[in-house]
């Protein structure tokens, strides 16, 4: 892991405040282990973990002003100081619009403000401490440093309502340590918080201007062009020396074996439209990819290529044709990795411990084993469903503004995958309820929902999309939750919504965002689970130009079958890129179902094994022999939500982990001075009994 964390205190001087004078227990300095101090008293900031050299820059402007950019930041050091003249004058946006994904703190004499992103892949965390305010993009450093004890409530909607902001607020599973919502920044003065947002708030009283479609697309292109330069042209980095020759391998399987990415820069080539994308752009822009500073002949070397080829299970053959078509590309080297059972989902259930947990906690295993044949750099297709596609609830906001013809194309795809003549009727009600429904409304019929455990909706293509057209629905793992544990999310939904002020927005777009932050929360688990040694993961599709970009297009363009991939399609002849092979943006109908069923059966035992006595039944939130029932039918081949079991799973699995480490992330503090520090207590006897 890699992060930053500092804080601000009431006063300069103040016992157990600073950096270089604060004292823990029995005398000791406290601060964080193998950490870099950025600056100094009375408000330090350090940087934590294996950063890169060009990844932590800090200038300095007069005085006591001085900025500090965190990641890839494709701005100049001039551009940074003019960025913190204008944030001392509170304009914030200004620092959360350079290419690249980074995490930018300015300090104007007493005043720190940090920035977090749009999409919530580098979100920022804060507790009160010591009469002061500590901050961090990591949220279990600080919660060692205020031995913080878990939030059961933050977990039950974590499994209750995952894709509802209202459920989770800006909790995190600490209890006392808060999480500042994406789009947003936290602003520090002399100890005290304050969270700001720095992205304009469209209103509903005036409609937007309508956007033309092409200079939509075009912007699109230009920010997802520029996010790719902007780490083309960033210091390559060569991973620490092969140690030595292994009979029958080679230096790529050596190093794959050892879990050493290769030198320069590479991509993932799934056959899909967003990794292609990425993959082309960065092997046809100038910046030699492959080229290493100080070596070579300076001709450039080909992009690294990898594509994983899942042996266990079929389906995906189209799309690794058309990986391979793809990468006859002269300037990209493809490798194709080949898993079988041994990287199913749920094959291997030991891990390192993730900052908060995530259902790519159950599949880190088999990601790793496609990004350990990566580069130094790789670049990955995350995040482009999540801002390019339209969510289902958008054809709602189509109807608030007026522009029902553009329902048509949609509907009528739905119509031909389920072959009724009533869908259009059924899709166009229910836009037109939710189009109607006020916010407020939306959580009191989920928290009415949680109540009375209706979980039932309809299947298929037309069946999720008429589901997901409400404000809020149940995650796929409530059903499985005691009625205690449902019963405190609905209290909390009434009461938040009880005092609500978020009617303002349309619902798609709503929707979306939720939908956005939940992606990039669960790949930033994802990056540290399967993290390889050396390696950058580069996800462009979420930094925050690219983001804007995305949000500029029109709904009328996005709610279109194929929308997606025409874009990107757009963007690649934009870029000169013409010659796609046939089928290129096509939908998979093959399915992470099947491989989650598969590696389901193929787990069986460790699965039950792990929910023999499970913690989360200790908490209260579920009983054992309901899970371990579940996973039995799942694995027969029940049509049970698998995502669900996923979200319980990954749950179990991380607080095992949480509870069975060893230290702190501080030093001047003893081993009893983290995280849960005294396990989970059963909140409920009869339970954990039960269990």
């Amino acid at each position: 892991m890699r992060w930053l964390v500092g804080w601000s205190s009431t006063a300069a001087g103040v016992a157990g405040i600073g950096s270089a004078g604060a004292t823990g227990y029995e005398g000791e300095t406290l601060h964080p282990v193998g950490s870099q101090l950025l600056w100094g008293d009375p408000d330090p900031l350090w940087a934590v973990g294996d950063w890169r050299t060009d990844e932590v820059r800090v200038v300095k402007a007069d005085g006591d002003n001085r900025i500090a950019v965190l990641g890839i930041c494709g701005a100049s050091d001039e551009e940074l100081r003019r960025g913190l003249f204008t944030a001392r004058g509170g304009a914030l946006r200004h620092l959360t619009t350079w290419p690249g994904s980074y995490t930018a703190v300015a300090k104007v004499g007493r005043r720190i403000t940090v920035c977090g992103d749009l999409a919530g892949a580098r979100p920022v965390f804060h507790t009160p401490w010591a009469g002061g305010t500590a901050y961090a993009t990591a949220a279990l450093p600080l919660a060692d440093l205020i031995e913080a004890n878990l939030d059961f409530g933050h977990l039950a909607a974590l499994l209750a309502a995952p894709d509802v902001p209202a459920a989770l607020r800006d909790t995190t599973p600490y209890e006392g340590v808060r999480r500042v919502p994406p789009g947003h920044a936290l602003v520090l003065r002399a100890g005290a918080r304050e969270i700001a947002g720095y992205e304009p708030v469209a209103s509903l009283a005036v409609a937007a201007p309508p956007a033309d479609p092409d200079r939509a697309v075009d912007a699109v292109r230009d920010a997802l062009v520029e996010a790719v330069r902007t780490r083309l042209s960033a210091p390559r980095h060569v991973p620490d020396l092969d140690p030595g020759p292994v009979p029958g391998m080679g230096p790529a399987e050596r190093r794959a074996r050892r879990g050493m990415p290769l030198p320069g820069i590479g991509a993932d080539l799934s056959g899909g439209p967003a990794s292609g994308t990425l993959a082309l752009l960065a092997a046809g822009l100038p910046g030699r990819p492959g080229t290493l500073l100080g070596h070579g002949t300076g001709a450039g070397e080909r992009l690294l290529a990898v594509t994983f080829n899942d042996l266990a299970v079929g389906g995906r053959e189209a799309e690794l044709e058309r990986a391979g078509a793809l990468a006859a590309n002269p300037r990209l080297h493809h490798v194709v990795v080949t898993g079988a059972e041994e990287t199913l989902p749920y094959a291997e259930l030991d891990g390192p411990l993730t900052d908060e947990p995530g259902p790519s906690l159950v599949t880190a295993a088999r990601h790793r084993a496609r990004l350990a044949a990566g580069s130094a750099d790789h670049f990955t297709g995350h995040g482009a469903r999540q801002v390019l596609d339209a969510h289902p609830a958008r054809l709602a906001d189509l109807l608030m503004d007026r522009k029902r013809r553009h329902l048509v194309r949609p509907v009528a795809a739905l119509a031909k995958a389920d072959g009724s003549v009533m869908v259009p009727a059924r899709v166009y009600g229910a836009a037109r309820r939710l189009a109607r429904t006020p916010y407020r409304t939306g959580l009191e019929v989920l928290a009415e929902r949680l109540m009375r455990r209706h979980f039932d909706e309809p299947g298929g293509a037309v069946g999720a999309s008429l589901a997901a057209l409400t404000w809020a629905r149940p995650g796929p793992a409530a059903r499985w939750l005691t009625g205690e544990a449902l019963a405190e999310v609905s209290v909390l939904l009434q009461a938040e919504a009880g005092r609500s002020a978020t009617g303002a927005q349309r619902p798609g777009e709503y929707r979306a965002r939720a939908a956005l932050a939940r992606h990039a929360a669960d790949l930033r688990v994802l990056e540290q689970a399967a993290e390889v040694r050396s390696q950058r993961l580069h996800a462009p599709f979420l930094d925050n130009q690219v983001v804007r970009a995305c949000r500029a297009l029109p709904e009328a363009l996005r709610v279109q079958p194929g929308a997606r991939s025409s874009i990107l399609r757009t963007v690649l002849e934009g870029a000169g890129v013409t010659d796609l092979p046939p089928g290129w943006g096509a939908p998979s109908h093959a399915s992470s179902a099947a491989a989650a069923r598969a590696g389901l059966r193929v787990a069986a035992d460790p699965l039950q094994d792990l929910f023999s006595t499970p913690l989360l039944a200790d908490a209260g939130l579920v009983e054992a022999r309901v899970i371990r029932k579940a996973l039995r039918d799942a694995a027969a081949g029940d049509p049970l939500p698998l995502d669900g079991l996923a979200d319980l799973i990954s749950l179990e699995l991380w607080l095992h982990r949480l509870l069975s480490r060893r230290g702190t992330c501080w030093t001047g503090t003893p081993a009893r001075a983290r995280a849960v520090p005294s396990g989970i207590q059963p909140r409920r006897d009869a339970l954990a009994s039960g269990a």
